[in-house]
């Protein structure tokens, strides 16, 4: 199979169910950026595995980044999910089932674990402090545009809800893990004081 079909030179594609839409179409734009966002993880996991202060901070039975990316390999997947949804067009619907809600559950779990070992905060966090730290922040800052693209996608065409829900959960989700690696790096947690 050629990995080019030239059938998009002219700036459209073909949505799940065979829609050609423009290049520019919303829920394009939608998946795509979760695509980017699956890329920035993959990236955060690879730096997790890569990075000698994040391979020595231990967890509960083994490393913590082990655990961590073991997480964010199941993330990645559950995003490829996402952006299918979003790419469902006419003739499409019923095709891809939605993130289930364990998924979202397992979210809400992790992030509940990792609250339970950072001291709460009363100020915005900046990032900051080291590049691990500040990719989990770019990662959930492409996170939110995911969502707010999926949103507006939802304005035009039905969007399975499950993918704000799922969407909305991850930023959470990041937003904690760098807060986690602030604390178990040992670097300076960066509070906005106006």
């Amino acid at each position: 199979m050629k990995i080019y079909t030239k059938t998009g030179d002219k700036g459209t594609t073909s949505l799940i169910g065979g829609e050609r839409v423009s290049k520019c179409d919303l829920r394009v734009e939608a998946y795509g950026t979760v695509d980017e966002l699956t890329a920035y993880l993959a990236f955060l996991a690879d730096t997790l595995m890569t990075d000698e202060r994040c391979t020595a901070v231990s967890g509960v039975g083994n490393t913590l980044s082990e655990r961590i990316v073991g997480e964010l390999r199941g993330i990645e997947s559950q995003l490829m999910t996402v952006a299918a949804l979003l790419a469902v067009g006419k003739g499409g619907e019923g095709k891809i089932a939605p993130v289930a809600d364990e998924r979202v559950e397992e979210l809400e779990r992790a992030i509940d674990a990792m609250q339970a070992e950072i001291p709460a905060i009363t100020k915005f966090t900046i990032p900051g402090g080291h590049r691990t730290v500040s990719l989990c922040h770019i990662c959930r800052t492409v996170c939110r545009r995911a969502e707010r693209a999926a949103l507006r996608a939802a304005e035009v065409t039905t969007v399975d809800e499950s993918v704000f829900r799922y969407l909305n959960r991850l930023s959470d989700y990041l937003y904690n893990l760098g807060r986690l690696l602030t604390e178990r790096l040992h670097v300076e947690e960066i509070l906005w004081i106006p």
